[in-house]
């Protein structure tokens, strides 16, 4: 699809891409029709990592509730209590859930007769001066339908600012909790550790650092990450791995039973009364209404028009969305919008549908069932040699794609510093780069091994301990006003 001019084909082009364009790179925030009103039941990130200080440990992180402005009072950001969060592993490589773990939250509301969301001074989760106060369960569920229950917690208060949550860092992190069998739980408000340019993707596929590569030019700039000074809700676990695997067993890389898949699923009731005196009612058997697993699927891979459907379907039945992982649209798209740049395939990306659907042979593979799955080789420590400076495990931003072999990085698992909007680009403009060139004889085209959009880390520093991911940013002070 390339033009013989900048003229030719570009406004029919540009409208292919404002139809088609418009959702993508936002990890998962507000990419479906349906879920996109329904912000607390909306994933926006999962990620799965072995833990770079308990190396026989796997952190499971799921991020719900996209672009939480941080001054979203009085009624801030919480989760729905009649909403099932779950995160899920399959690890017998068939696509389908053999350990779940099922968070459910309460809401207690002190004073009724207040609008109030503190009444005081807020330093302890537990504190009587949090008038809205969030509490949750942690269960278990074997694929038995053997349930386990494994603690009860607090969530962390939201981060109002100085006067109602003084000495914040220190208050949210009395909501990490330790339960018995060596896990820990989390769940609160964190700044949205997704890094991306929305700004400049959403301007018909710009990237700021390619903006001259562009079929409408503009001056190379660096890019602007569009999340900062947003938060999201986390709910996250650490467990052993050996709570995870299917023998309940460490293996080593080479074992295919080290390699587990991981995705997050939320469910509602099917039915909602809204009641006369204005509340509202669920009913009715359990219903999937998002899935997480691989970053930016449902917006980069799947067509608008089944994007309800994705959500709605199981891992196990994914080999009806393959057709769109072998010609994906964006690879067309890229070729037009940048056609200085070599042309990436368009039909016959097998290479895709192995990446995200089964798994990378010597990697991550889990067999033949098409699945997407956020596959992590538990085998594999936090980082290699050559990539580790730091005890998260969470260093080289680009992985294989970049320099250097870290295959600790996305799409074996996925830690908060991998900039998966790089490697996704890089995977569908067929610029894999020399490692995974080496590795799997995938192309390497150039300069489309490094291209990019110019945002390479998050606005704020992640934690050294669990659940790793940045204090929320502060309703009272925060980056939108621009201090």
């Amino acid at each position: 699809m390339r033009p013989s001019s900048k003229a030719t084909g570009l406004a029919g082009g540009l409208l292919l891409l404002a139809t088609s364009v418009a959702p993508v790179f936002a990890s998962s925030h507000r990419e479906a029709p349906l879920i996109s009103t329904d912000a607390a039941a909306d994933h926006t990130d999962v990620f799965a990592w072995v833990d770079g200080t308990a190396k026989d440990h796997v952190n499971l992180v799921v991020n719900v509730s996209p672009m939480e402005d941080p001054a979203g009072g009085p009624n801030f950001w919480e989760f729905d209590p009649s909403v099932a969060y779950d995160i899920k592993i399959d690890n017998d490589r068939n696509g389908k859930a053999d350990v779940t773990y099922r968070f459910k939250f309460s809401t207690i509301v002190r004073n009724q007769r207040t609008f109030l969301y503190n009444t005081g001074q807020v330093t302890s989760p537990a504190d009587t001066d949090l008038n809205v106060r969030q509490s949750y369960t942690v269960t278990r569920i074997d694929e038995d339908g053997d349930s386990h229950f494994l603690g009860t917690a607090l969530t962390a208060p939201i981060n109002v600012g100085p006067r109602s949550t003084p000495n914040y860092a220190d208050t949210a992190a009395m909501a990490t909790k330790s339960l018995s069998g060596g896990i820990k739980i989390f769940a609160g408000q964190r700044d949205d550790p997704f890094f991306v340019d929305l700004g400049s993707i959403f301007d018909l596929g710009g990237l700021r650092p390619f903006n001259s590569f562009h079929v409408i030019p503009l001056a190379n700039t660096g890019g602007i990450d569009a999340l900062k000074g947003n938060n999201v809700l986390t709910f996250a676990i650490q467990v052993p791995i050996t709570a995870l695997t299917r023998d309940h067993k460490l293996h080593p890389a080479n074992d295919a039973r080290a390699t587990i898949g991981v995705w997050g699923a939320n469910y509602r009731r099917s039915t909602m009364t809204i009641n006369a005196n204005g509340t509202r009612t669920w009913s009715g058997p359990w219903r999937q209404v998002s899935r997480l697993a691989n970053p930016l699927i449902n917006e980069v891979i799947i067509p608008r028009g089944l994007k309800d459907k994705w959500n709605a379907s199981q891992p196990a039945s994914d080999s009806q969305f393959e057709k769109y992982y072998l010609t994906p649209e964006l690879a067309g798209l890229v070729n037009f919008l940048y056609p200085a740049l070599p042309d990436a395939r368009t039909t016959g990306r097998t290479d895709l549908s192995l990446i995200l659907l089964n798994g990378l042979p010597g990697l991550n593979s889990t067999g033949s069932v098409k699945a997407d799955l956020l596959r992590l080789n538990t085998g594999i420590p936090a980082g290699t040699a050559d990539a580790v400076d730091d005890d998260t495990g969470m260093c080289r931003r680009t992985g294989a794609f970049g320099s250097g072999a870290d295959l600790a990085a996305w799409p074996n698992g996925r830690r908060p510093t991998d900039d998966v909007i790089d490697m996704a680009l890089r995977a569908v403009a067929d610029g894999y780069g020399s490692t995974l060139h080496s590795l799997y004889g995938v192309p390497d085209l150039s300069p489309n091994d490094i291209i990019g959009d110019g945002v390479s880390q998050n606005d704020e520093p992640f934690l050294g301990s669990f659940p790793y991911l940045a204090t929320p940013n502060q309703g009272y002070s925060h980056t939108h006003h621009g201090v």
